[in-house]
């Protein structure tokens, strides 16, 4: 595609503002956490992370890079409510307020990261498909036009990704 027919961020996020929005915050909420990172934050920072980008190939270029930046940016704010609660990395007066500052939703978005970038060194689509389906709440029909793929394939690839990550983050190590 040449530079001429390639769309820029600024022109895709004016134009996908408000789906971007409604996905926003429908995982701002799903994270488990809507008071610590509101929707316009998620589509701030969002945005930020997509405008490094430059320019897209198509609409569905967008839509597949800001899943990714969606899983990214809750993530990343995950990492830092983390480091909060333990002090910014003072010790926790006793046991017990260390188990309390823990946040559990927070470790399980860590651990779920983590779990699909293993999934993303074995199969990269089936991951694709979760950061879709789960970070961006892509329906199948939305996620199949943005893989190019059929709407079957991403129904079996979402089963066969979530029965994989919930095996990988049940195993004991």
């Amino acid at each position: 595609m040449s530079a001429a027919s390639a769309v820029s961020a600024d022109d895709l996020v004016g134009q996908l503002y408000n789906s971007l929005r409604e996905i926003a915050h429908r995982e701002r909420l799903r994270a488990g956490r809507p008071q610590t990172l509101q929707t316009t934050a998620l589509i701030s920072e969002t945005y930020v992370k997509l405008s490094r980008h430059g320019h897209w190939e198509s609409r569905e270029h967008f839509l597949a890079t800001a899943a990714k930046a969606m899983r990214h940016v809750l993530v990343d704010n995950a990492r830092a409510r983390l480091a909060q609660k333990r002090g910014g990395g003072q010790i926790a007066g006793d046991l017990e307020e260390a188990e309390e500052a823990t946040g559990i939703q927070d470790l399980e978005l860590l651990k779920l990261d983590e779990a699909l970038a293993a999934l993303e060194q074995q199969d990269a689509r089936l991951a694709a498909v979760v950061e879709c389906r789960f970070f961006a709440g892509y329906t199948d029909e939305e996620t199949a036009r943005v893989l190019k793929v059929s709407d079957r394939t991403v129904r079996r690839d979402w089963l066969q990704a979530r029965a994989w990550l919930f095996r990988e983050m049940t195993s004991e190590d």
